[in-house]
């Protein structure tokens, strides 16, 4: 029993400091959920805000989640991917948008653009630093973090929530997104939860060039790094391989973090280690950072 007991004891002592952590940042957030940032169609979009309390405005992710463009999975469903952000201190917005079974493209595309200007519009309330804004999302998450920091004001998908301020973002962090939204609505690579995005509109592929990240690449862009794995069956590894391509020609500071044997989704503890790794490598060199 004895044995036992120490044995508790020694392995409650190990996990102190990680327990400790833990704690210190948990009663240093406020969460703020379901605001509604935008009104469309007679449905409202919210957004989650994980606030950590500091003294000056903070360094801020914008997460937006994964599913194909469909209904199903919810802004709380994914949370658990944005947790090191949570660890290090950083503001997360956590924004949902409007799926394919309630609205067609473009809607998702420009709700999320519509979810930046809201950031940039309540920023000074949630001491939110508009230069120290990162878009990560997961597979058409994933795509949507790209064009929301690529697309620029003149394509006009903005236009349910006009305004003066320039949306910009410091960097996007790209897990397995959709970059050419075309390659998967026709030919070989068709993709049943893209098919649903677009339905029978005539126009779906002029429409699929304005929701594709490949059609905004140009010199100026924010940094780009893009995690995904070579065995994708779900989102083609060849999106990430043209999209880096694209970028290095535009002479855009980006990175491709190839994940060997990787499929779609979670790869496992130690190659998600090593992503995140590199995410908070490439951050830093941008001096993107938490506000202690």
């Amino acid at each position: 029993m004895k044995t036992v007991l120490f044995l508790i004891a020694a392995a409650v002592a190990a996990a102190q400091p990680a327990i400790d952590a833990a704690v210190e940042r948990m009663e240093r957030y406020r969460i703020t959920p379901n605001i509604t940032y935008l009104t469309s169609g007679g449905y409202d979009n919210k957004l989650d805000v994980y606030q950590f309390q500091t003294n000056a405005p903070n360094a801020t992710l914008i997460y937006i989640h994964g599913g194909g463009w469909q209904g199903g999975p919810s802004k709380e469903q994914y949370a658990h991917w944005f947790l090191p952000f949570l660890h290090m201190g950083w503001n997360v917005v956590n924004v949902e948008y409007r799926s394919s079974a309630i609205s067609l493209a473009p809607a998702a595309v420009e709700d999320c653009l519509c979810a930046l200007r809201w950031v940039y519009r309540n920023a000074k309330q949630y001491n939110i630093d508009t230069t120290r804004l990162v878009t990560m999302g997961h597979s058409a998450g994933g795509h949507l973090a790209l064009t929301t920091g690529m697309i620029p004001a003149s394509a006009e998908l903005d236009r349910q929530c006009p305004g003066a301020e320039e949306l910009k973002v410091a960097a996007i962090v790209n897990w397995f997104g959709i970059t050419g939204v075309a390659d998967i609505i026709d030919g070989p690579n068709t993709k049943t939860y893209a098919v649903k995005w677009f339905a029978a509109m005539p126009n779906r592929r002029e429409v699929a060039k304005r929701v594709s990240p490949l059609t905004y690449v140009r010199p100026g862009l924010p940094a780009i790094i893009t995690i995904h794995g070579d065995a994708d069956p779900t989102v083609p590894y060849a999106h990430a391989v043209q999209l880096h391509e694209k970028l290095n020609t535009a002479k855009v500071n980006n990175e491709l973090v190839t994940i060997k044997g990787g499929k779609h989704g979670f790869f496992g503890v130690k190659p998600t280690q090593g992503a995140y790794a590199s995410i908070i490598d490439f951050l830093g060199k941008l001096n993107l950072r938490a506000t202690e």
